[in-house]
């Protein structure tokens, strides 16, 4: 009957005219009519309904590459020693180098799964780098991360590497740092009369002013020369003010190259400085330090700075943000400017101020603020340079030495 149904179907289901689907079978029509005649999802159906068809990967291709524990791991300690320790970028990169290597010696021991990891192979890893002849400050540095990643381990992931707290370090050893006398830090600071000015373009060479390129105007090449002395003179106000602040202020290379224009307080003579741990402290500096400063504000940074400074305190030749590497370089270059004087680094003009510090009378509490060390035993060091050059003069000087 036309208007009667079968149970259980609609009537447009009964009804002879009705295509009934079936898998692999076109009904007498060609193969694109049958494609167009399947059902086709609606549009806006989630993926629930409609899963999508998972991709297949070419033919011959290998599978990709599960990823270990121990890379897995060594990232999620990255990130909690970056996130939470607030550890700086360089300590992560170290620790992950040494975590590296360790995983690289375990695997030469036969161990090449994380949880084969354990106080004999660290021991051993310690050992072998010491018979390389492994500085002892590295040595300390691997231990430490491989402490402090057995510790991570069992709590973040259940793992218990045993007795790994247990993982010596060797004794730190006594190296005074060599610093200047305060004759030598006096000659450096001292700016030098003159400075060559870079070949470029309408100039014949340094300091000397040629006719320049064919074509070109003597105009422009007394432009051009103008702006070399002007840049040359610029980069000696900054290398003075640099090295002032260095030693006024016994800050860190990095801490000085963070520095922003706002971070120096002009009216109280302090600069405000964020540390090792992101501690923020304050630091006084001195007259000399002030006026260098004021000379390079006024004179310098706006001869060499570009857009990409931003609000950097120190810029270098290209016009950006003064990195630790172009303070090296600036104080080498001043330290061939005087003869006679001993090859120092930067660090080494903290040590000369430190040390200046404690010879003129400062407590080592106040020290130890000034330079930033977190711990009292770290400044102390300073005390024994002091004490030898005390015991030298007392040698050279009284009579019943």
């Amino acid at each position: 009957m036309a208007g009667a149904s079968v149970a259980g179907m609609p009537d447009s289901a009964a009804s002879p005219a009705a295509p009934v689907p079936a898998e692999g079978r076109t009904g007498g029509r060609s193969p694109a009519s049958a494609r167009a005649a399947r059902p086709r999802p609606a549009p806006g159906r989630s993926g629930a309904d409609q899963p999508a068809p998972a991709p297949r990967a070419p033919i011959g291709a290998e599978p990709a590459p599960e990823r270990d524990d121990w890379a897995a791991a060594v990232d999620a300690f990255a990130a909690y020693l970056s996130v939470e320790k607030g550890r700086s970028e360089a300590t992560v990169r170290a620790y992950r180098s040494d975590l590296a290597a360790l995983r690289e010696f375990s695997a030469r021991a036969g161990r090449p799964a994380l949880a084969d990891l354990s106080l004999a192979i660290m021991r051993g890893w310690q050992a072998a780098a010491r018979e390389r002849g492994v500085a002892p400050a590295t040595l300390r540095r691997r231990a430490s991360a491989a402490r402090v990643f057995a510790e991570f381990l069992a709590r973040r992931r259940g793992q218990e590497v045993e007795r790994a707290a247990r993982l010596a370090s060797p004794r730190a050893g006594r190296s005074l740092p060599r610093v200047l006398t305060e004759d030598q830090a006096r000659a450096l600071l001292a700016e030098p009369t003159g400075r060559p000015v870079p070949a470029g373009p309408g100039l014949a060479g340094p300091g000397l002013a040629g006719p320049g390129p064919a074509g070109s105007s003597p105009s422009l090449a007394s432009a051009e020369e103008r702006e070399g002395r002007a840049r040359a003179e610029a980069l000696v106000v900054r290398d003075t003010a640099v090295l002032e602040l260095l030693y006024a202020s016994g800050i860190r290379v990095a801490e000085l190259c963070g520095l922003d224009l706002g971070d120096i307080d002009a009216e109280r003579d302090l600069a405000r400085v964020l540390g090792k741990g992101g501690r923020e402290r304050a630091v006084p500096f001195g007259l000399p330090a002030r006026d260098a400063l004021r000379a390079w504000l006024e004179r310098g940074r706006g001869v060499l700075a570009t857009p990409a400074a931003g609000s950097a305190l120190f810029v270098g030749a290209r016009g950006r943000r003064l990195d630790p590497r172009g303070v090296r370089r600036l104080l080498a270059q001043r330290l061939g400017t005087q003869p006679g004087l001993p090859r120092i680094t930067p660090h080494g003009l903290r040590h000369t101020a430190a040390t200046h510090l404690l010879a003129g009378g400062a407590d080592l509490r106040s020290v130890q603020e000034i330079l930033g060390h977190a711990s009292l035993g770290t400044t102390q060091i300073y005390t024994h340079v002091t004490a030898d050059r005390l015991r030298a003069a007392f040698e050279q000087a009284h009579p019943r030495a």
